[in-house]
């Protein structure tokens, strides 16, 4: 690609400027004289570091005294939902014609008129300056009024919205361009004088003036105002002539008249236009042939003004040396027009204007620029008049490097879909895979390059996932990488991470973060919201070992306050959560402690019974550590002592007892485990069973 050059290591050097942003991007190991790498090489591949100019202080790359940081971010989000419907439009196109490559897409007939929908949203969000050209009702003195300040970043979007998508424009192009430039003229240059500037040094001086027709910049403002189409700063300047003021000391009749019928000539010039947008002045003719025939008629009457022999009754020199030099460039005089202007578009404009009003296509238009800019070069030359030249010249990678290096990571990615609305070599060579860019293509690359930028600020890093979905080969692993590198403190952070996962259907890394929040919580004391987490992602591993310290925390001391600050923690986990059945034990033990508080306090009957069927399942049940037999039994003592019938039958009580009896043997063993229990606890128990057997012996027919 012009403008770019590649190093013997395959590192891409950037455009000329400071390098604003930087990409790594992988590519294949080079089979062939590998070895003299050295420590370059590595398995898999090489880093490749790509540098791209920022082109500019601001953070969407233009200048920095142009748009803040605030209205950067507000264009950076509003383009998002453009940027994602002309995406989903050309998959949708290419999923309907069963085609597998994207050049193909700018064959469809309605592509063009999608991508001109999506300019035109792009462009809203970069503000509508007012045109130069109009001036103030209120004020008659006031030439130019400027709602909002004009913009690089809007002036380059407009210029490649009218040259590469609006085909409706075709017709009338040079009139467009005049009208762009009647909207921008202010940003050609900083350092060289142009007609903007030129007509509001003359505002300045306005105020002070009496005799404005004396004064020589009026004659020069009016002549350079005429030589850019700017009809209706023409019509209002001329108005300030002396001779319409009623407080004559003599007669200018004459030269009053000559002053109105050359502001009537010009507000009656013909536009080869469809319609003029209000406040602007000229006839408007909609085809060629009626243009052709309005512009004879109109030349005519300003050829017959020329040659009035009422110019010699006018006694004003500077008014008919003035009115005469702006009907010469009506007429197309082009040393005039060229002493009119001071910037070479300017010219250029004049010579669309009032020459060459027929110029179609970009290789007339272009060698005409060329001329225009041998007469007046200009050695402080903006971004937007290279950009011009590259768009005439028509070499796309031109424009490329321009809005590269001009205009940054946001316009360059924004703008490759205008680049190709109707152009198959600008597809191809913005979708070819490149090897030396690690197997992406130069849209892929500056979609990634814009991401990066994106994800490197706290308050946009959630629109990035937008354009890396868009790049197939790099796009959805830079992405996941974004989305696990995300805060996990703060739980709408992670609401919004999760969001976006579930939008590009990353369930894999939905399920990490999940997990890695819960980590963070458990580890920071929020215990409860650690289990959320991890029951969210239905991590079993976690939740199980979670389960099983708290089993055997529980276990070392199973009284009441101990089991009752695990209680919330053990709700939160459920039953079907822990390693052999340790937690559904614990909901059982929760139970069983729940009743046994119920009948001990003589609720009800049912609840003793109750009580009684829990305990026997729960000396049942294999999963029922031998560790809580005895506070099972000692927690059941008034039960058992319970008169004047027997709660446990004759089989009910022998198990408990042989139990007991296991649980006398194992206390022999070294590997035993006490539970901190009243010394009599054993005797107590072994009582009330032996007396509740007894009872349940007499008791049986």
């Amino acid at each position: 690609m012009p403008g770019m050059l590649m190093d013997g290591g395959g590192a891409i050097v950037p455009f000329s400027g400071e390098p604003g942003h930087a990409v790594a991007c992988l590519r294949p190991p080079n089979p062939e004289g590998g070895g003299d790498r050295g420590a370059e090489e590595v398995s898999g591949g090489r880093v490749v570091e790509v540098n791209l100019g920022g082109g500019g202080s601001g953070p969407g790359g233009a200048d920095a005294e142009e748009i803040d940081e605030a209205e950067m971010r507000r264009i950076e989000y509003g383009s998002v939902p453009a940027f994602a419907l002309l995406q989903s439009r050309k998959n949708a196109l290419v999923d309907g014609s069963g085609m597998s490559r994207l050049p193909s897409v700018s064959e469809h007939a309605e592509w063009w008129q999608y991508v001109l929908e999506y300019s035109k949203t792009i462009g809203s969000l970069l503000g509508n300056p007012d045109s130069l050209s109009a001036y103030m009702i209120d004020d008659p003195k006031m030439i130019l009024k400027v709602k909002e300040k004009p913009t690089s970043l809007k002036a380059a979007w407009e210029l490649l919205e009218i040259f590469f998508v609006d085909k409706q424009l075709q017709t009338w192009l040079p009139e467009r361009l005049v009208d762009w430039l009647a909207d921008y003229d202010s940003l050609l240059t900083k350092t060289e004088n142009t007609i903007y500037r030129t007509l509001i040094n003359f505002q300045k001086k306005l105020i002070n003036l009496q005799v404005v027709e004396d004064d020589p910049d009026y004659w020069s403002g009016l002549s350079a105002a005429l030589s850019v189409g700017w009809l209706d700063i023409v019509v209002n300047m001329l108005r300030f002539h002396g001779s319409y003021q009623l407080d004559q000391m003599d007669s200018r009749e004459t030269e009053n008249g000559l002053v109105e019928a050359v502001a009537v000539l010009v507000s009656t010039m013909p536009r080869m236009r469809p319609d003029l947008p209000s406040g602007k002045l000229g006839q408007c003719c909609k085809t060629r042939p009626d243009f052709i025939k309005a512009l004879e008629k109109w030349r005519g009457q300003v050829s017959k003004l020329e040659c009035s022999a009422f110019w010699i009754q006018c006694g004003h020199q500077k008014t008919r040396d003035g009115l005469k030099s702006l009907l010469h460039i009506m007429l197309g005089n082009i040393k005039n027009l060229t002493a009119s202007t001071s910037h070479w578009l300017e010219l250029f404009a004049s010579h669309l204007l009032y020459i060459r009003p027929f110029t179609v296509g970009f290789e007339g238009m272009h060698q005409l620029a060329q001329k225009c800019i041998q007469l007046k070069p200009s050695a402080d030359n903006s971004g937007l008049t290279g950009l011009l030249t590259g768009i005439l010249s028509e070499n796309r990678e031109v424009v490329l490097a321009e809005c590269t290096k001009n205009f940054g990571p946001w316009m360059v990615t924004h703008a490759m879909e205008l680049l190709t609305a109707d152009n198959d070599y600008a597809d191809m060579m913005l979708h070819e895979e490149r090897p030396n860019f690690g197997g992406i293509s130069i849209e892929e690359l500056h979609r990634l390059v814009y991401a990066q930028v994106l994800c490197s600020h706290a308050l946009t890093w959630q629109i990035a996932p937008t354009y890396l979905s868009s790049c197939l080969n790099q796009g959805l692993g830079l992405l996941e990488i974004l989305l696990l590198k995300q805060p996990i403190q703060d739980n709408r952070v992670v609401l919004k991470t999760l969001e976006i996962c579930r939008l590009y259907e990353l369930e894999n890394v939905s399920t990490n973060i999940m997990k890695i929040a819960g980590i963070y919580h458990w580890k920071h004391g929020r215990k409860g919201t650690g289990v959320y987490w991890f029951q969210q992602a239905n991590d079993k591993v976690r939740l199980d070992r979670i389960a099983q310290q708290l089993f055997e925390h529980i276990g070392k001391s199973v009284t009441d306050d101990s089991f009752k600050q695990w209680e919330g923690l053990l709700e939160l986990l459920g039953s079907d959560i822990g390693s052999a059945g340790g937690l559904e034990f614990l909901h059982r033990y929760r139970d069983f402690k729940r009743s046994l508080q119920m009948a001990q306090e003589g609720r009800t009957g049912e609840s003793v019974r109750q009580t009684v069927e829990f305990l026997i399942q729960l000396m049942r049940n294999p999963s029922t550590p031998q560790r809580f037999w005895l506070p099972l039994l000692h927690d059941s003592v008034r039960l058992l002592n319970c008169k004047p019938c027997p709660l446990l039958n004759v089989a009910e009580t022998t198990l408990l007892l042989n139990k007991l009896q296991e649980l006398s043997l194992a206390k022999l063993r070294p590997d035993f485990s006490n539970i901190h229990l009243p010394s009599h606890a054993l005797n107590s128990v072994r009582l009330a069973l032996a007396s509740n057997l007894a009872r349940a012996i007499l008791e049986e027919p």
